[in-house]
């Protein structure tokens, strides 16, 4: 979908001017991000220190640390006031039930960047939660949730939502308006 300057949603990729990736683990969608909208100076914002190492080190890899800035913090939490055109978000959305199945190739992934509660959701409603306040007007946030469809839906059964369709998947990605958010 970046590829394509997240058409059909955003019209003109130019018009972009700030966009975020929360929860940016390697910072591979923040650097899509810088290659899909020129004009805009990216955000990567995550927890771990550890994953920042990396998305730092990608980030100088494709000489973008004039445009993508790494961002050590809990959500939203170190850019207070800020305002976002798009926020792209593959937070950690693995059920308890899940993590308690996973094979074993997966246990070398940190605990931290994989589990989010009973649901899976934990993350996805702190940022439901927020992000209103850190979009533009007409601004648009894109969470990855996986397999997690059925249960965003029965969580958020108000909230619409448009389920985007890569060439990989169907339906692990929904979209929202800023105006669609709930008021904080």
């Amino acid at each position: 979908m970046l590829e394509d300057g997240f058409a059909p949603w955003i019209e003109d990729p130019e018009s972009v001017g700030a966009a975020l990736d929360l929860c940016t683990g390697s910072g591979c969608l923040a650097i899509l991000m810088a290659h899909a909208f020129p004009g805009a100076s990216v955000d990567a914002i995550d927890i771990s220190a550890d994953a920042l190492v990396v998305a730092c080190r990608n980030i100088g890899d494709y000489h973008l640390d004039d445009r993508v800035h790494a961002i050590e913090s809990d959500l939203f939490a170190a850019v207070k006031g800020k305002r976002y055109d798009l926020i792209l978000s593959n937070p950690p959305y693995v059920t308890s039930e899940a993590m308690a199945a996973l094979p074993a190739e997966y246990r070398h992934e940190p605990a931290l960047a994989l589990a989010a509660g009973a649901d899976g959701l934990d993350v996805v409603r702190r940022i439901l939660a927020a992000a209103r306040e850190y979009l533009n007007p007409g601004g648009l946030l894109a969470i990855e949730v996986g397999h997690n469809q059925h249960l965003v839906e029965a969580v958020f059964p108000d909230l619409p939502m448009v389920w985007l369709d890569t060439e990989h998947a169907e339906g692990k990605v929904f979209l929202v308006t800023r105006e669609d958010l709930p008021a904080t």
